[in-house]
């Protein structure tokens, strides 16, 4: 052996470990920080009211599951927000989809499969819900779909008819008629349960 020549044995080992590059952790991009840190305001903010507003419009077993989708869909499409402000407005509005989607699908089954679902009120129905909310929720349940949205989204979440009429896709004059219609139906269905 020379002097100055490295020793055969770890010799082709030390010199492996020399040139590799120490593993490193994915980096985070500063736009994915701000992302989730909205994403956990909005879910601290928003999540019970969703949860209520999911269930006032008919998804008492599946609200929590409709709440999460929401905020996963709100995730996956947040760099195409144009205002990160319109978080809440974004979500009501796939609460609000999700639950018709739920509803037509619930109605379909229905129709083709003589099954009757047990009508066991959901947890999150339970904690949300007082008793004596329980007989105003039950006379909205009686309403068409268009009219217990407009009123759940107006009375319960004091919504404008703008945002009113953006969560539901429809435009402020059919908010207005569907919350008038709904008032209506909703004090005679109330007056009967007297």
């Amino acid at each position: 052996m020379t002097p100055g020549s490295p020793d055969r044995t770890d010799s082709a080992a030390d010199r492996r470990q020399s040139h590799e590059v120490p593993p490193t952790e994915p980096s985070m991009d500063i736009r994915d920080v701000e992302r989730e840190s909205a994403m956990v305001r909005l879910f601290d903010g928003h999540h019970t009211q969703l949860l209520r507003l999911a269930v006032l419009l008919g998804a008492e077993q599946d609200a929590e599951d409709i709440v999460a989708e929401a905020f996963c869909q709100l995730h996956r499409g947040w760099y195409r927000l144009r205002d990160p402000e319109a978080g809440p407005r974004y979500l009501r509005s796939v609460v609000v989809n999700l639950v018709r989607m739920r509803i037509r699908h619930l109605k379909v089954l229905r129709k083709h499969i003589d099954v009757q679902e047990p009508s066991i009120e959901s947890a999150e129905a339970t904690a949300l819900l007082h008793e004596d909310q329980r007989r105003v929720v039950d006379a909205l349940n009686s309403l068409p779909a268009r009219q217990r949205e407009a009123l759940v989204l107006r009375y319960w979440l004091d919504l404008k008819e703008s945002e009113i009429a953006e969560a539901m896709g429809i435009s402020k004059g059919a908010v207005k008629s569907h919350t008038s219609r709904g008032m209506q139906a909703l004090s005679r269905a109330m007056g009967a349960h007297s």
